[in-house]
């Protein structure tokens, strides 16, 4: 596993007004620092080292307000402390005056104002150039995913599975990885989007360049142009220095635009320019810019639902939709789960966050569940069962009790195999009443004329699901054990036959 560089400068948030601390942790993060933040209960056992803070900020009203100020600046030294006080509320007490205080700042707080803050900060450390630590950290976390794996060792064999979308998937990335066309990556949250987008990068000739991902719907409207195409001195309030953009970094590489659809329509209009002329300008800047950037972009939304609402530009949506992608949720593809277990508690386990094991029983639980949040969900699920039961294996009864439901179904022999009855369609085991001469019975029979067998069979089995689901009142998970299959299979056979429930 590749070491992580603490390059980013480190700031420590002392709060209990948890709606105030979780504000400005938010923006300091955005800032590209890192924040690691506590309250006054929980101070005493901070795990830090005070050695490389870059700064403090301690809200107003803490219990313990003035040990803790003083305890602070005992251990960090001449590292400036910053007293976060709501705009409203007075200074009564005396640590609001206390000599080991930097600066007093007001909440909520303004993005220029907090920038000039750090700014101040910087000048007063005398650190090193913070734009080098910004690029430095960018281009570590463009090879980590969102749970801190290391990507670059992988991406593509993360792509865990054996359905028919899987292997789809890995055809498409094949396909498109050798050329340099836009990719537009379609399905829910939490179905492995950024995953593909790194394995398509990692399969091109760009590979030795930068993969730079950016979510297009986590970044203030008014500070994503910033954050695309850079910025010059002076070109707005707070804007202290020269900043590059994630189009100068993925030079060369790959721009991964996350939640494309939730890009503000002003931002749409500047990046489909981008993406027609290949050039763009720095903010504050009229020096034309020039880029060989491949850009994939991915969404959970509907674009084309989007574009009726007037929220999606059209021009935009053809100019990225050159090579689509769709990934299907996990409730569709339920066989690749014993994969993505084992490959989820694989990569826990090299990350040094644990490891586990699941029972048999366990994973047919899960392969009866329906996924709403997808991959993801399961992840956080395997990796709160390696913080409750770690090192030991999990069985049915240690799962959540959303699991439970589907304790009595009988277990697989092998996991990430089909269940027999669903290897076989049910219309397709009618049994053969034979006689004494060997003569089929009549339901046997084939008519002189022949017999379309695929067509006779979907009719027959259509026929045997709409009876189920009268005899069960439309109850879908009754008339899937009626039927000796899984629910999500009988739901993907009512749109096969374009059934109602």
């Amino acid at each position: 596993m590749m070491s992580i560089n603490m390059a980013l400068p480190y700031i420590l948030l002392v709060d209990d007004n948890k709606n105030r601390a979780q504000g400005l942790e938010a923006i300091l993060q955005f800032m590209e620092y890192r924040v690691k933040t506590v309250d006054s209960s929980t101070y005493d056992a901070i795990d830090c080292n005070f050695d490389e803070l870059f700064s403090v900020f301690i809200g107003h009203g803490l219990n313990r307000q003035i040990a803790i100020i003083k305890d602070i600046a005992d251990k960090v030294g001449k590292t400036p402390i910053i007293l976060i006080n709501d705009k409203d509320a007075s200074l009564q007490d005396s640590s609001a005056f206390n000599p080991d205080l930097f600066q007093l700042l007001v909440w909520p707080v303004t993005y220029p104002s907090l920038k000039r803050l750090t700014d101040k900060i910087s000048a007063s450390n005398n650190p090193k150039e913070s734009e080098q630590a910004r690029a430095q950290e960018i281009k570590r976390r463009s090879f980590l995913d969102r749970r801190g794996y290391d990507r670059r060792f992988s991406a593509q064999d993360r792509l865990k599975g054996s359905s028919k979308a899987v292997i789809n998937i890995r055809k498409a990335i094949t396909q498109v990885a050798k050329s340099d066309a836009t990719v537009l990556i379609l399905g829910e949250s939490g179905t492995g989007k950024e995953i593909i987008a790194r394995a398509i990068h990692d399969s091109s000739l760009r590979q030795p360049k930068l993969f730079v991902p950016i979510n297009c719907g986590a970044i203030p409207a008014e500070l994503l142009e910033s954050e695309l195409f850079g910025h010059e001195k002076g070109a707005f309030t707070g804007a202290l220095g020269v900043r590059q953009g994630r189009f100068e970094m993925a030079e060369g590489g790959t721009l991964f635009l996350d939640e494309i659809g939730d890009m503000p329509m002003p931002m749409q209009v500047k990046l489909l320019r981008v993406l027609q002329e290949r050039t763009f300008e720095r903010v504050g800047s009229n020096k034309t810019m020039h880029c060989d950037v491949r850009v994939i972009a991915a969404t959970h939304r509907r674009l084309a639902e989007e574009i009726k609402g007037n929220r999606f530009r059209e021009d935009l949506f053809y100019r990225l939709n050159v090579f689509p992608i769709e990934v299907s949720p996990l409730r569709e593809r339920i066989e690749d789960i014993p994969l993505l277990v084992e490959d989820i508690i694989s990569c826990m386990d090299m990350a040094g966050r644990g490891s586990v094991s699941l029972s048999k029983a366990a994973i047919a639980a899960l392969m009866h569940y329906e996924w709403p949040g997808n991959i993801r969900e399961l992840a956080n699920l395997i990796e709160r069962m390696a913080i409750i039961h770690p090192d030991e294996e999990v069985d049915i009864e240690d799962l959540p009790e959303k699991f439970q439901q589907y304790q009595a179904l009988p277990e697989r022999d092998e996991p990430g195999l089909p269940d027999i009855s669903e290897a076989r369609d049910p219309v397709a085991t009618v049994e053969l009443n034979e006689s004494s001469d060997n003569s089929p019975s009549a339901l046997a029979l084939l008519p002189s004329e022949g017999i379309d067998l695929k067509e006779y069979l979907n009719i027959l089995e259509g026929d045997l699901i709409r009876q189920a689901l009268d005899e069960c009142k439309g109850v879908v998970a009754h008339a899937a054990k009626r039927l000796n299959m899984r629910r999500t299979t009988l739901v993907e056979k009512l749109r096969k036959y374009d059934l109602e429930r």
